[in-house]
């Protein structure tokens, strides 16, 4: 099994070839993908701290992707404040096509 931890827009993830994850919005960051370990049948390559001469593939299949709402609320005790406020966060759907 053939995988690799890569760092897109600040956050780390767990890719293998094929797989499709959400990060955060991308816009036009699409080659910002750094590689930081890599584990296949040869065994493993930890980056200092990247990996050098592996790349990731990726493709955009969905731009911009709402996600489901999330609710934040804040109280204040013995002055009858309460305050709830709803947002939902954007995504972009990526594909991992190839890691090489």
């Amino acid at each position: 099994m053939k995988y690799a931890i890569v760092k897109i827009k600040g956050q780390q993830y767990k890719v293998s070839e094929g797989d499709e994850i959400l990060v955060d919005k991308l816009g036009t960051d699409k080659s910002d993908v750094k590689v930081f370990l890599v584990v296949d049948e040869k065994g493993v390559k930890i980056g200092k701290p990247e990996v050098k001469g592996v790349k990731v593939k990726i493709k955009i299949l969905e731009a911009e992707e709402k996600g489901k709402k999330l609710y934040v609320q804040t109280f204040k005790a013995k002055s009858r404040y309460r305050r709830k406020i709803g947002f939902r966060p954007t995504y972009s759907r990526l594909l991992v096509e190839k890691i090489s």
